[in-house]
């Protein structure tokens, strides 16, 4: 049986990597963070680089993302 916390999520829920791209200086830059789902991987690096657009986050493409590596959050 599942064990859901306050709000009916899951309990320890899994974390999967994301790949979450933005916008910051006039640049755009790509980092790979680990969460529970996408909205918290965006929050996570907004916290991080609280000046920087989000444009948009990803589940991380195991093959894609080996061959050209972002750095993690």
């Amino acid at each position: 049986m599942e064990e859901h916390g306050e709000h009916g999520g899951l309990v320890g829920g899994m974390t999967t990597e994301y790949t979450v791209v933005l916008r910051r200086e006039g640049r755009s830059d790509t980092l790979s963070v680990k969460a529970e789902d996408a909205l918290i991987a965006a929050l996570k690096a907004k916290s991080q680089y609280p000046d920087a657009m989000i444009t948009y986050v990803r589940k991380r493409n195991q093959r894609g993302d080996k061959r050209h590596p972002h750095h993690g959050l």
